[in-house]
């Protein structure tokens, strides 16, 4: 009996014990703590304190999707809070930033992620000038299949010179885990402008202007402080070299004076008349021994002379001739330009051959002063007959080189004196487990090695122009 009346129960009275159940159950939930507190928490049920310890451990590649999950998470992945637990953590991951350029159009920023492989594309450096912004875009001006030297020719009164609008000559450096863009040329007039890349949030900002319009001016870091030495400004005749330097803070954000170059074997020239010939350029820079090594060259179209160089000791605020083999012993590059690159304590410099079908590297021995031959058949491509055939890296510990390979895509090989690895332009990149091991060669020695392509991509006729690594 009570089994059939409960069978018969009115539905009206079934549906009000669900809906006191149900309201029971919300009062609950609104009581309970985990949609108090754990509702503004990155992670439910967790602590913030460790919800950033999980974060901090994650592979930065997967940052950019970690910013779609909420606003919190989005302002806990652009925080420099989690940046400075990974240092901490020594959870921090060297990028390679290589810059590329097609003719016509705005030069583009790629940040490669070594171990997963991945690129990225950066945003595009804001123009500088709003006014007719089309034309005076501060990349605008860049033409990858004109050589420095036509510039340089222009630049010295020669005849058949090129029209120097047509670059953009800017200084690329990085210091304090950012990118730096430094100067260069907007229409026929050399810029102070400086722009920095912050990689923790994604984004181009305008720093404190540099106290005069360079272009083409070598720039290196020391100290953790961005130097940037001679290139060319604007005068009432045109455009002039440089022999000043200044540095910038990034702590404080500001710019100081540094000693002038003395550029002392510029004034040992015989004559007036070879003096007015000939004139010195900064054409390479790099942080060395705590030093700043500024490699000088003296130019008269269409020849480059070796002039030795100087170095700033920023102890004594002060420039020393540099040592002969290593002033006239560094390699050039092209338009005599000297493109260096310190690993692990150790100054490298790439010497390509005439064809650019392949090149050495070489090393400085200071013991001895001499440039000693470090890797032999170094595989350098120049299909596209660009002004940045290749580049030089340093990561991981590693000797790097950027350029492209059989296929015509931007390659980054690293040099491998122990893994067998063959071809040496192979599109497989693949790692070793992930680990980089490191050279343990004398300077003095040179022995063949392999080159492992670590990460290609197709980027069409874009051309190589510079590269920059971040430990972020």
């Amino acid at each position: 009996m009570g089994a059939i009346l409960s069978l018969a129960a009115p539905r009206s009275w079934i549906n009000d014990c669900n809906e006191v159940s149900l309201s029971e159950t919300c009062k609950k939930q609104k009581k309970s703590p985990y949609f108090d507190e754990d509702s503004s928490r990155l992670i439910p049920c967790l602590p913030d304190e460790l919800s950033m310890q999980i974060l901090a451990r994650l592979p930065r590649i997967h940052y950019l999707n970690l910013r779609l999950v909420s606003q919190k998470w989005k302002a806990t992945v652009m925080s420099p809070l989690l940046f400075k637990l990974r240092k901490e953590l020594g959870m921090t991951e060297e990028w390679l930033y290589v810059l590329t350029k097609v003719e016509e159009e705005q030069p583009q920023w790629h940040a490669l992620d070594p171990l997963s492989r991945k690129w990225q594309r950066l945003p595009s450096i804001p123009s500088v000038i709003c006014e007719e912004e089309s034309r005076k875009s501060l990349w605008n001006m860049v033409g990858p299949s004109i050589k420095i030297t036509e510039f340089i020719r222009g630049w010295l009164g020669q005849k058949g010179g090129s029209d120097p609008t047509q670059f953009c000559g800017c200084a690329i450096g990085s210091v304090d885990g950012c990118l730096y863009v430094l100067g260069g040329f907007s229409r026929a007039s050399t810029m102070r402008n400086v722009w920095r890349f912050d990689p923790i949030l994604n984004a181009w900002s305008e720093m404190t202007s540099m106290s005069i319009g360079r272009a083409y001016c070598k720039i290196s870091i020391l100290n953790n402080k961005l130097y940037v030495v001679g290139g060319v400004s604007q005068g009432r005749g045109g455009l002039i070299p440089l022999q000043s330097a200044e540095v910038f803070d990034p702590h404080t954000g500001t710019w100081s004076q540094v000693p002038s170059m003395p550029c002392s074997r510029a004034h040992m020239l015989p004559n007036a008349f070879m003096a007015d010939v000939l004139k010195p350029i900064a054409t390479g820079m790099a942080s060395y021994m705590g030093r700043l090594c500024v490699a000088q060259s003296l130019y008269s179209w269409p020849f480059f002379f070796d002039a030795g160089g100087e170095i700033y000791d920023p102890e004594t605020n002060s420039w020393a001739d540099m040592p002969t083999g290593m002033g006239e012993g560094w390699p050039a590059k092209q338009a005599g330009t000297k493109l260096s690159v310190v690993v692990d304590g150790e100054l490298f410099a790439c010497d390509a051959s005439a064809s650019l079908d392949s090149g050495i590297i070489k090393v400085y021995d200071q013991k001895q002063d001499a440039w000693k031959v470090f890797i032999e058949n170094v595989p350098i491509k120049d299909y596209g007959n660009s002004e940045s055939p290749y580049l030089l890296a340093g990561f991981h510990g590693r000797l790097h080189v950027i350029t492209k390979d059989a296929n015509r895509d931007i390659a980054v090989l690293q040099a491998d004196p122990q893994d067998n690895f063959s071809p040496l332009l192979s599109s497989s990149t693949s790692l070793s487990g992930g680990s980089l091991p490191k050279f343990h060669d004398s300077p003095a020695e040179s022995e063949p090695v392999n080159w492992k392509v670590i990460a290609s991509r197709d980027f069409g006729t874009a051309e190589l122009v510079s590269c920059q690594v971040l430990d972020v």
